[in-house]
């Protein structure tokens, strides 16, 4: 047990070691001020804009920031599409897979266009290595940019800045952040045994004289923008349990970091962006607390096992079910909250076969998004609990609502709550429309409450564009397929819009002098209240599924099932 607690703890020590080191670059590079990769990346840029003739310098207002998004995933949309769909035609597809189906085309292409990578295949059965490199690889980098780009653009108009230009900082978030980190953190893979090769499956056999066939591929720079981007689709059907995409405990470790380098860095970066690293601090440090009671809800009960099943085998023993030997109980728990808290959706062992307290958390991250959050779009939605928490102590005290200096006020509570009221509307209305025809829709494979949690797991992960799910649901099917993309579309672009112009509103706000009436937001008592709105506002708002499902699991299990 102690060696499992100290390598969750090791690994939360790095984390917290990374983030102002890594913030800060991140500040310098959004900044506009030098860094150390300019005389390579800097000429790089000035091909990219010359060639597409992007003025880069041009300033966007949130209206012209949210269409530049929109026009561009449309592009990038249709053209990864038409890819998948001609997948037969196209050369580096060694096996001779012909196109998958029109719609699971779509969700694919919908889900990795939006940072989601939902799958509803397995990749080394559906996809060639063209498709999976030169269609999900690119998605992997442009939608990891795209939602990084609209978390700067919220913290620049929060902190009184122009937005900036999305096509700008889509290069920049390529070039000299999520591009580097991959050539260097693929390298390491490689040397760790991931596998990158254009090579077709490798035919071996085995000690009873059987013939296997073993799929492989370019995997490892496929694996890196994976986990840096928060991306989570998996090269192969079962992810990064697979030994080709993760062997051990070194690219275990590596992978665990780069799920959440970005997101807990971003916060350090909107400190220095808001020239108040104290606040950045303490909002860190109230996300991490909640980060660390969750891993520890779910990592006890892996630990202590299945009460049912621990009988049968005279004492208390981890439960194993699910997970791969060479991570343990430990690192599966720590992966698999770490996953759903920072919107990646790869998993390291099948979270399926978690204990209801890993279920739990699991689920009780993907309903709040921002523990850690998504790639960018999750510390922009952690800021907007901070800017209702601001509105509704100042309602308690009799103070006008201020944050940073500028008044909040109707237009900038309305769209906040419009970002708030998508998640629930995305993952409850088809949840219960599944619920209203079990027979021919659910695909539910576990009975009884399990099955609940199946289901409205399935729907969180596509409205939080995570990706990950309770696998064994049936969700290869034309309304799987399409109910989930609707809820992957509305959690992902409707909130971006409502960021934006939430942004461009309080960045056109003249800032108020601060005075010692001024209800300021970098104290301990006022991050505490923040932790008290975002838990009665998000976790309140599925309590009710929460309750039905590992709730009233764990109830049962402990009653002798």
């Amino acid at each position: 047990m102690l060696q499992g607690w100290i390598q969750i703890a090791l690994t939360l020590l790095i984390v917290i070691a990374t983030t102002p080191l890594f913030g800060r670059y991140m500040a310098k590079v959004f900044m506009g001020e030098r860094t150390l990769l300019d005389p390579v990346i800097t000429p790089i840029e000035r091909a990219i804009y010359g060639f597409s003739g992007v003025r880069s310098q041009d300033e966007m207002t949130g209206w012209q920031y949210a269409k530049a998004v929109l026009y561009n995933n449309l592009v990038m949309g249709i053209l990864v599409y038409l890819i998948l769909m001609a997948q037969g035609w196209l050369p580096l597809n060694l096996t001779g897979l012909g196109a998958p189906s029109w719609d699971l085309a779509l969700h694919t292409t919908l889900s990795f266009l939006t940072n989601t990578d939902q799958q509803h295949y397995s990749g080394e059965t559906t996809l060639s290595y063209a498709s999976q490199t030169f269609a999900l690889g690119f998605l992997m980098f442009t939608s990891a940019a795209t939602g990084l780009s609209v978390g700067i653009a919220f913290i620049r108009g929060l902190t009184g800045r122009p937005l900036g230009n999305f096509y700008s900082d889509l290069t920049r978030s390529i070039t000299r952040i999520l591009l580097p980190m991959s050539i260097i953190g693929g390298l390491l893979l490689i040397l760790a045994g991931v596998p990158e090769t254009l090579a077709g499956p490798a035919t071996a056999t085995t000690l009873e004289g059987a013939t296997q066939v073993i799929a492989r591929g370019p995997v490892a720079h496929f694996e890196i923008i994976k986990q840096i981007g928060e991306n989570g689709g998996g090269f192969f059907s079962i992810n990064s349990a697979h030994p080709f995409e993760n062997p051990n405990g070194f690219s275990n470790l590596l992978e665990t970091w780069a799920m959440i380098s970005i997101p807990s860095a971003l916060i350090y970066t909107y400190g220095v962006f808001a020239n108040n690293r104290k606040q950045a601090w303490l909002v860190f440090w109230m996300v991490f607390v909640i980060f660390v009671i969750l891993v520890g809800i779910a990592a006890v009960g892996e630990f202590q096992g299945n009460p049912l099943v621990n009988p049968l085998l005279g004492r208390q023993q981890p439960n194993l079910e699910g997970k791969e030997v060479r991570f343990g109980w430990a690192q599966t728990a720590l992966w698999a909250v770490m996953t759903t808290a920072t919107m990646c959706g790869a998993v390291n062992g099948m979270h399926d076969s978690l204990m209801p307290p890993g279920g739990f958390a699991t689920l009780f991250n993907m309903f709040l998004q921002i523990i850690w959050g998504g790639q960018g779009t999750g510390t922009a939605y952690l800021f907007i609990y901070l800017i209702l928490a601001v509105f509704l102590t100042g309602l308690m005290v009799g103070r006008t609502p201020e944050f940073l200096g500028r008044k909040i006020e109707k237009k900038e509570i309305v769209l906040a709550s419009v970002i708030l009221l998508v998640h629930p509307f995305a993952i409850l209305i088809p949840w219960a429309i599944v619920f209203g025809f079990p027979d021919t829709l659910s695909g539910i494979s576990n009975p009884g409450f399990h099955g609940v949690s199946q289901v409205v797991y399935e729907y969180a992960s596509a409205a939080a564009n995570n990706g990950s799910g309770f696998e064994g649901l049936g969700d290869g099917t034309l309304w799987w397929n399409l109910s989930t993309s609707i809820s992957i579309l509305a959690g992902r672009y409707i909130p971006i819009i409502a960021l934006l112009l939430l942004a461009d509103s309080v960045s056109r706000k003249q800032a108020v002098p601060m005075t010692s009436g001024t209800l300021r937001s970098d104290t301990r008592l006022f991050t505490g209240v923040t932790g008290g709105v975002i838990l009665i506002l998000g976790a309140l708002s599925f309590f009710p599924v929460l309750v039905l499902g590992p709730l009233a699991e764990a109830f049962q299990i402990a009653r002798g099932g």
